[in-house]
């Protein structure tokens, strides 16, 4: 209780006990996140020699699903199934797809690369994308669901900080499986990866059943009456409108964009460009996990005593800077830790943009339509972080590509310029993001009452 980030929440309507078992589900997108994003990118574009681009559009195709989440709150807020439940059933349909896609996709990659004596090798890329797609779909409805139904069974008071325990969880999660899926690949081998995604498979299932167990009662609702029908366009444009959420969505799109880009490249990175094992390069998912939770948890106190959000999050974008700023460092002197210590700090300039930006939409929800909220900021973010993922393996192969040719000059010969072309152009893209976010952080200033004014970043952004 002492340690957990925002373990004050818990009450008698609201035990500790039943949040954290609810944040299960948390957990197992986590690991679907750390196995696209993580070890498998990197086994496709080392292991098994598939050019950057495909990977990238593959880690990709999950995120096709991201603009829908707006819409999935919108129905999970006005939905009533026949046993009285609104989130359960979007939860419940979303571990389907989630089970259905991992099943399915260690065969298909397989195929893919070339392995495969059935059908060629365009059957792989069809079922790969199909994998891709259900394994997207299922982590988008679970997670927005999931999310909504926290939502609803906190009281309205600590509504923000229940979410942002949530995504704690996930930022464990992720930890938690890199670091198995990295002992258990020490010795990789195709078997031993299929095994792997197939267990993820029904340990995301058994996850997001004790989950939803008895968190909304028959008939219930949750303790809320079903909201009445209501255009979802119209529904979505009213939350738009409202001062500040444009600009907030904005800034929270060019910082996904800016921390999503290298999301396929870190462990490729380490791999070809400083030698690192598969089990080396998987463990550095977790250390951006844990960097992400250590960033989260420093400025929990400023957030519990009302502190303000859009500031932090702008803290966590020079955060992301520096970080960046160190791998590219690390590449001109071979140092691995310092690769290592910019992984870090990436991941604490992450948590700290992704969470405190949430928490600042938040702040923008109705009561009643949470799931329209959330929906809107996991569209935004998880769309703007797809289309990087994609660009980012896409500018790694054209620049590598005309560096090879002689077209950059002598210094752009090799791997390495395209890797360090996107690190510098997230760089970029955190600028643009404390430039969004700056006038939101001055406003935000001005009418903070004497409690949120002992913040020492009073100044920042400016």
């Amino acid at each position: 209780m002492r340690y957990l980030p925002f373990a004050d929440i818990a009450s008698d309507k609201l035990p500790l006990q039943r949040i954290l078992r609810l944040s299960l589900f948390q957990v197992s997108v986590g690991m679907a996140a750390v196995l696209l994003t993580g070890t498998l990118n990197r086994v496709m574009i080392v292991e098994l020699s598939m050019p950057a681009w495909i990977v990238s559009l593959m880690v990709a195709l999950p995120l096709v699903f991201a603009p829908l989440r707006a819409l999935i709150g919108h129905r999970s807020d006005r939905h009533v199934s026949v046993f009285g439940w609104r989130r359960g059933p979007y939860i419940w349909f979303g571990s389907l797809f989630q089970f259905g896609g991992l099943a399915i996709m260690p065969f298909a990659l397989l195929v893919m690369s070339g392995m495969g004596e059935v059908g060629g090798e365009w059957i792989g890329f069809a079922c790969a994308a199909a994998a891709f797609l259900l394994v997207g779909a299922g982590m988008h409805t679970v997670q927005t669901a999931g999310l909504a139904l926290a939502t609803d069974i906190a009281p309205q008071e600590v509504r923000p900080r229940v979410v942002a325990l949530l995504y704690v969880m996930l930022l464990v999660g992720m930890a938690i499986s890199s670091l198995i899926f990295g002992l258990l690949l020490t010795n990789f081998s195709q078997f031993k990866l299929i095994q792997l995604i197939q267990s993820a498979a029904v340990v995301t299932m058994v996850l997001n059943t004790v989950a939803l167990w008895k968190q909304e009662g028959r008939g219930s609702n949750s303790h809320q009456e079903p909201l009445p029908e209501a255009d979802f366009w119209q529904t979505a444009k009213q939350h738009l409108q409202q001062p500040g959420v444009k600009r907030l969505m904005a800034a929270t799109g060019l910082g996904a964009a800016a921390f999503s880009m290298q999301d396929i490249l870190l462990e490729p990175y380490g791999g070809e460009i400083l030698g690192m094992s598969v089990s080396g390069t998987t463990m550095l998912t977790a250390i951006f996990a844990v960097g992400s939770i250590l960033g989260f948890t420093l400025p929990t106190r400023l957030l519990a005593n009302h502190g303000e959000p859009h500031r932090i999050a702008g803290l966590g974008a020079l955060a992301g800077v520096i970080g960046f700023s160190l791998i590219v460092l690390s590449s001109l002197f071979s140092w691995t830790y310092l690769f290592i210590s910019g992984v870090g700090v990436v991941g604490i300039g992450g948590g700290l943009f992704a969470v405190c930006t949430l928490i600042a939409g938040m702040a923008y929800a109705e009561q009643t339509d949470s799931g329209i909220a959330l929906g809107v900021w996991g569209a935004v973010q998880a769309s703007c972080a797809g289309i990087a993922i994609a660009l980012g393996g896409v500018i790694r192969d054209v620049v590598s590509l005309l560096g090879n040719q002689g077209w950059l000059g002598k210094a752009a010969v090799g791997p390495l310029s395209g890797y360090v072309t996107v690190y510098t152009l997230e760089v970029f893209l955190l600028f643009a993001a404390l430039i969004a976010i700056g006038p939101l952080a001055k406003h935000a200033l001005r009418s903070t009452s004497p409690k949120m004014e002992r913040l020492e970043i009073q100044a920042f952004p400016n």
